[in-house]
């Protein structure tokens, strides 16, 4: 049974994503940034629902900051590198609540500031988590769709090939996963024909 309606939907609220603004130029390793002016759009149609100004700066050995200043909202969050295993650094955002490392930190709606998933507890859920299980399947593929499609067109391909920069284990376990979700919604028509022949058989 999905969730009843009564927590706030994370995605309805607004996000950021450490590693999504690196790859924007929006924070850089070993350099200060800003203010830069960044904008969300609504996940249902192409509408702007908020903008902010930030500011970070990485050039710490130890440690670094990250402003948002949004509304009434202006807010500093702490930032730390932590060795990755082939080696380099990767900068995480420490909770305010929490005070652990997270690359991503949410402000659902209603909330005056950024915080780990963690944070909010029970009071949020993922969109997917209000779904059914067949419902959570179709948004799972169109996810997966959407990760894989880059230039193709769309509605050429069910599931896209893998893209050129994609590893093939990355892309192979992609697929499992929309290989999964198939078999849901198989059996999610399986037992709707055995419903509706059941009910005109007797």
């Amino acid at each position: 049974m999905p969730r009843p309606r009564q927590r706030a939907c994370l995605q309805d609220g607004l996000k950021l994503d450490l590693n999504k603004l690196a790859r924007r130029g929006l924070v850089r390793r070993g350099a200060s940034t800003g203010p830069l002016l960044i904008r969300w759009f609504s996940t249902y149609w192409d509408e702007e629902i908020a903008s902010a100004r930030i500011s970070s700066s990485l050039v710490g050995e130890f440690e670094g900051w990250f402003r948002i200043q949004i509304g009434t909202c202006d807010q500093t969050i702490i930032l730390v590198p932590k060795a990755r295993h082939y080696g380099g650094h990767q900068w995480y955002f420490v909770c305010p609540v929490m005070n652990r490392c997270a690359s991503v930190l949410w402000r659902p709606p209603g909330a005056s500031r950024f915080c780990s998933r963690q944070a909010w507890g029970r009071r949020v859920a993922y969109a997917s988590q209000f779904l059914d299980p067949d419902n959570r399947a179709h948004h799972g593929k169109a996810k997966i769709k959407r990760r894989l499609i880059g230039d193709w067109d769309p509605d050429e391909w069910e599931l896209p090939p893998k893209p050129k920069w994609m590893r093939w284990t990355t892309y192979n376990r992609l697929v499992e996963r929309f290989d999964s979700y198939e078999e849901i919604l198989g059996r999610g028509i399986d037992e709707l024909i055995s419903k509706f022949l059941g009910k005109y058989s007797q």
